[in-house]
């Protein structure tokens, strides 16, 4: 029998399922890594999701893995941006979308409360001044 005429089929890994690179169980133990040093440094970090070598069926996993807590935030900035956090708490799952629609970036992001949401010092400062402007109009 001539080589061109075998018929080669290509079947999952034994515990793969068909599209999984192999890559979202190195993900999750990365964001183990990260989640110990929040809790022992204090320390945020994130993983740009984008930006790894992970399958669409790889992503699912990871979600379906990392499970759904209880706090979802939603932003209106130029595009939805959603943070919505995972059954482990300090874990969160943060997309960002353009104007249309479209994924603009994915990330994990370890942290207390995520950066996007936390008032700039800046925007703290001039809520102030609008609470002493509101006390003295008290009389």
């Amino acid at each position: 029998m001539k080589l061109d005429r075998i018929p080669i089929v290509s079947v999952p890994a034994p515990g793969r399922a068909a599209g999984l690179s192999g890559n979202a169980p190195v993900v999750l133990r990365e964001i183990a890594q990260k989640v110990r040093r929040l809790v022992d440094a204090n320390e945020a970090s994130t993983i740009d999701l984008l930006a790894m070598p992970l399958t669409a069926a790889d992503l699912e996993w990871l979600r379906e893995s990392l499970g759904n807590g209880e706090t979802h935030i939603s932003l209106d900035a130029g595009g939805e941006s959603r943070l919505d956090e995972t059954s482990c708490p300090g874990v969160w799952w943060v997309t960002h979308h353009n104007g249309q629609g479209g994924v603009a970036s994915a990330f994990i992001e370890v942290a207390v409360v995520p950066e996007l949401v936390k008032a700039p010092i800046d925007d703290v400062a001039a809520g102030l001044e609008r609470l002493d402007l509101l006390i003295s109009d008290l009389g």
